[in-house]
């Protein structure tokens, strides 16, 4: 009986509760999801205690589909719930990627209805990040994790959306280049960690995410922008290589038996969507295998609106076994988010 149990329940999270779905019905009930969540997700750590980025990172996904699709209503519940944050009072006295990282929501805020006090916070903490730089130009934020690609990527990006000032794309620009040079593999992948040799999926998708938010963006003729998009290319040709047959992208990402992981693989598509969308990737090579991974999401996205076979929080380690054997959770705002982003890309492509 436990065998047939198993059996049922892998055969359950494999199957949609999707028929012939489109991107707004599963954008749709992920963002009722969010909505009706009764309390805000928090980050409690020795470095930073506050409102937590994968929940500013969803509801950055969802305030952007919502505006894209038109949708005033889902538009209007979203701007309610974060209109009073909690957590967010001293976001500036932290100074740390994780809690500056909250900047992309009030400038979303701003694009969704005008709000010139969002706005106003959100460049806050993009500034702040650059007050008093180190000597080589990165901010003093500057930690080599691979997570800060897109921590610190997309916030200057956000800002330079919103005043279309330069300096925020330089100052990206800047950043991820820098974490290229330092972290980039031979095979365009990128290590957890310095002591944590493993090419670990979410975390290698915080890189790509970061990288398409910046490319999509920067100018061709800016002197940084070869060497970026030598490194978005790059990885992009090296993760089309690893892609499981269903559409997936494993735990590992190079461990053809580790599990299949769902925020690492919606964050890969969404790079892969923006690479397409913007001319960067060629299309009969890209966009198969961004419509296979959203056809395998699909597939664990429960009928809440929930992704499943989503990674914990994950530190480093020297041990392959640790990530293997770490446990996989349904409704996580670490795969809730990116889900969110890739549909309003598909979104955009759908129009």
């Amino acid at each position: 009986m436990k065998i047939l149990n198993t059996l049922l329940l892998t055969f359950a999270t494999t199957v949609s509760v999707w028929s012939q779905a489109d991107s707004s019905s599963v954008a749709n009930h992920a963002i009722k999801d969010l909505l009706n969540r009764p309390d805000y997700m928090m980050y409690v750590s020795d470095h930073f205690t506050g409102f937590h980025y994968a929940e500013a990172a969803a509801a950055y996904g969802a305030l952007k589909y919502a505006r894209i699709s038109d949708n005033l209503v889902l538009s209007e519940k979203l701007l309610a719930r974060y209109q009073e944050v909690p957590g967010t009072d001293n976001l500036l006295e932290d100074d740390h990627v994780d809690a500056n990282a909250y900047g992309i929501l009030p400038i979303e805020r701003y694009f969704t209805n005008g709000d010139t006090e969002a706005l106003n916070t959100g460049l806050v903490l993009a500034d702040e990040q650059w007050e008093n730089p180190q000597d080589d130009g990165l901010t003093r934020q500057t930690r080599y994790w691979i997570d800060d690609v897109w921590m610190i990527g997309a916030l200057q990006v956000q800002a330079f959306r919103a005043t279309q000032k330069p300096i925020y794309l330089q100052r990206a620009a800047v950043q991820i280049n820098a974490y290229l040079e330092k972290l980039q593999q031979p095979n365009g992948l990128f290590h957890h960690g310095p002591e944590a040799p493993f090419f670990w999926g979410r975390g290698n998708g915080w890189v790509a995410a970061g990288l398409a938010e910046l490319i999509s963006e920067l100018p061709p003729e800016h002197p940084l922008y070869d060497s970026i998009n030598q490194g978005y290319q790059k990885m992009m040709a090296a993760l089309l290589q690893y892609q499981a047959d269903d559409g997936m992208w494993r735990q590992l990402i190079d461990y053809p038996d580790a599990w299949k992981e769902s925020s690492g693989t919606a964050m890969f598509a969404f790079a892969m969507a923006v690479g397409v969308e913007r001319g960067l990737l060629e299309k009969s090579l890209y966009q198969p295998a961004v419509d296979k991974a959203w056809q395998a999401l699909e597939k664990r996205v429960t009928a809440d609106g929930q992704l499943t076979d989503v990674c914990v929080g994950t530190g480093q380690s020297q041990d392959p076994d640790y990530y293997l054997d770490r446990p996989r959770i349904t409704g996580d705002l670490h795969g809730q988010a990116p889900l969110l982003w890739l549909a309003a890309t598909r979104l955009t492509k759908e129009k």
